[in-house]
């Protein structure tokens, strides 16, 4: 077999479990990034249950625009079969709350901590003092000064700028070659490999619609 031949992975499913929610296979060409021996290179970012519950994703990230509230990460928990990112504030939520909510989010298996832009360094610092568990920051533009999050104790920067997401994922890359990066990918193939391309070393990949998509598609083949 020559390196450029297709290694044939099995594919086991059952009559009821073979409905799967699937990331796009352009995703699989990002390097990923290692945490705990897993290799992460799809995020899937919904809060919608029923799709966590059957999709293919390498994680799940468990961020919304409320002040976070454990009974959302304890909902997620029960159905997710991947590793969860979760956000426990950095806008409106700063400070202890922040630090206490990663606190229960570590002990209810997340498997890592996300903040959002605003967050101060301060927060940053009082949450990786509480956490042993990854930190990410969100990188939404180019005007804050990354290191001091690094020495805060930020492990990987989630990189989400919108339309300007592949030249703000540059911008980060060439700051720090090194350093573990995610990035949102975009709705295409051809957007999400820009981004890997770019720098970024898992995709997340937004699921809006998806379920409904799947649930018409699933209501055409009943009528017929």
């Amino acid at each position: 077999m020559t390196e450029k031949q297709a290694k044939k992975i099995p594919e086991i499913t059952t009559p009821l479990r073979n409905s799967i929610i699937k990331m796009p296979s352009s995703i699989r060409k990002a390097s990923g990034i290692v945490i705990y021996g897993k290799r992460i290179k799809s995020i899937v970012y919904s809060l919608d249950v029923s799709l966590l519950a059957n999709t293919d994703a390498d994680a799940i990230l468990c961020v919304y625009p409320f002040t976070p509230n454990t009974q959302i990460l304890n909902a997620v928990s029960l159905v997710a079969k991947a590793p969860i990112l979760v956000g426990v504030g950095g806008g409106l939520t700063q400070g202890d709350r922040s630090a206490r909510l990663a606190t229960h989010a570590e002990e209810n298996n997340a498997t890592a901590i996300v903040l959002n832009g605003p967050v101060t360094v301060e927060t940053t610092k009082m949450v990786r003092d509480y956490v042993d568990i990854p930190v990410i920051y969100t990188v939404i533009d180019k005007t804050r000064d990354l290191q001091p999050y690094i020495d805060a104790g930020v492990n990987i920067f989630n990189v989400s700028g919108g339309k300007d997401t592949v030249n703000l994922v540059k911008w980060v890359r060439e700051q720090y070659p090194d350093f573990p990066i995610i990035a949102s990918g975009g709705k295409t193939d051809v957007s999400i490999e820009a981004t890997i391309d770019a720098g970024a070393n898992a995709i997340t990949y937004t699921a809006y619609g998806m379920m409904e998509q799947y649930f018409h598609e699933k209501m055409e083949t009943y009528r017929h």
